[in-house]
């Protein structure tokens, strides 16, 4: 699989959202952060919000929902446009039965990992998700430092996917930089969400490409 640059819109000009989504237009997808103030100390946007992103970009989005109770919002996102929902293991009741539910109405599935969280537990239901999310930061702020000691839990992914032949990518997120980047795909993560890396460069497009192109010259496949 060849590396895909997710640029995560909460680093973004929240009061041009519309200008910084059509900067990253070489990304292959968009990645939005929905936070509920509960599950995680932040609070961020809704549903009109990311209908509206649905809109507005020719990128597929992925929302990944930082909340409560996901077993009963996903569905609703999954309403919007959006090409995927990721929730996480620590929030969810059902996963497998919410991931058939999302995929049954057209959406990808994606279940994400916590710092703090085994990546073993889920072994047994790889094959029901499109994508794993591995957070290389503690999840609800952008900006923080990249947690290195991640990768050999996205090793071990990357191992049991390998080893059952599955399609089911790697997703990171959290401290990804042109600097990072090599370290993650080394360590077999294909989907990159980069935030400050991105809206902090002068030229957002290219710090996309700089990305691109560091994780496709050490990405374990």
């Amino acid at each position: 699989m060849s590396i895909q640059i997710a640029p995560s819109i909460l680093s973004a000009d929240f009061a041009n959202l519309e200008r910084d989504l059509r900067a990253i237009a070489n990304a292959d997808m968009v990645h939005v952060d929905v936070m509920d103030h509960h599950f995680v100390p932040n609070l961020t946007l809704g549903e009109p919000v990311v209908e509206r992103i649905c809109q507005v970009t020719d990128l597929p989005v992925d929302v990944h929902l930082m909340i409560e109770d996901p077993d009963r919002w996903a569905p609703e996102f999954a309403k919007l446009g959006v090409a995927s929902v990721t929730f996480h293991t620590g929030a969810v009741h059902a996963p497998v039965r919410l991931a058939r539910q999302l995929h049954d109405m057209g959406v990808k599935a994606c279940l994400a990992v916590r710092p703090a969280e085994p990546v073993e537990p889920i072994f047994d239901i790889l094959d029901e998700f499109d994508m794993i999310l591995v957070m290389t930061v503690e999840p609800g702020f952008g900006g923080q430092k990249f947690l290195d000691n991640q990768m050999a839990k996205t090793r071990r992914l990357r191992d049991q996917i390998t080893a059952r032949g599955l399609d089911t990518r790697i997703q990171v997120d959290g401290g990804v930089s042109p600097a990072t980047a090599p370290i993650v795909a080394e360590a077999g993560a294909d989907v990159l969400v980069a935030g400050s890396a991105v809206y902090g460069a002068d030229d957002p497009a290219k710090a996309i490409d700089q990305i691109r192109q560091a994780a496709q010259e050490s990405y374990r496949d």
